[in-house]
């Protein structure tokens, strides 16, 4: 067995199974998983993706999300098939026609809005994807 196998055979154990179909403009809330110390949070991040970044496999995709929070531009960067993120839920779709929207950072006010495709209750159930999170084992009093 090569190396390019061997490596392939790791990616695919570390990949998670149901990745929702991900393009630039779809405004999305990813969720995370954040320790801090002992304890643990979720913490939501919702915002639209500029940059969808799938160079060295599908494993070591990344999508770039920027939000505007208290009239400053945030932009995170999150590794899809991390552990840490734990849900990615589709809220709109925007009509883009680009593959980077790096112009979208010297846009404010209602320059910056996008015409959007509305999607039905039954749309945004099917859109929502939970990735296996490990349950907390509850405790029992004997």
């Amino acid at each position: 067995m090569g190396n390019h196998a061997i490596i392939a055979e790791l990616d695919r154990t570390y990949m998670k199974k149901t990745v929702p179909t991900l393009k630039v403009g779809y405004t999305v809330r990813v969720t995370q998983e954040i320790s801090e110390g002992e304890k643990k949070r979720l913490q939501k991040f919702e915002g639209m993706i500029m940059k969808i970044h799938r160079k060295g496999g599908e494993l070591h995709s990344n999508i770039t999300v920027r939000k505007i929070s208290a009239g400053v531009g945030v932009e995170k960067v999150f590794a899809i098939h991390s552990p840490a993120v734990t849900t990615i839920e589709i809220v709109k779709e925007a009509k883009v026609r680009r593959a980077r929207l790096y112009y979208t950072r010297n846009l404010f006010g209602k320059a910056a809005r996008y015409k959007d495709r509305q999607l039905t209750d039954k749309q945004k159930a099917e859109r929502v994807t939970h990735f296996d999170i490990p349950e907390k084992e509850e405790k029992t009093e004997a």
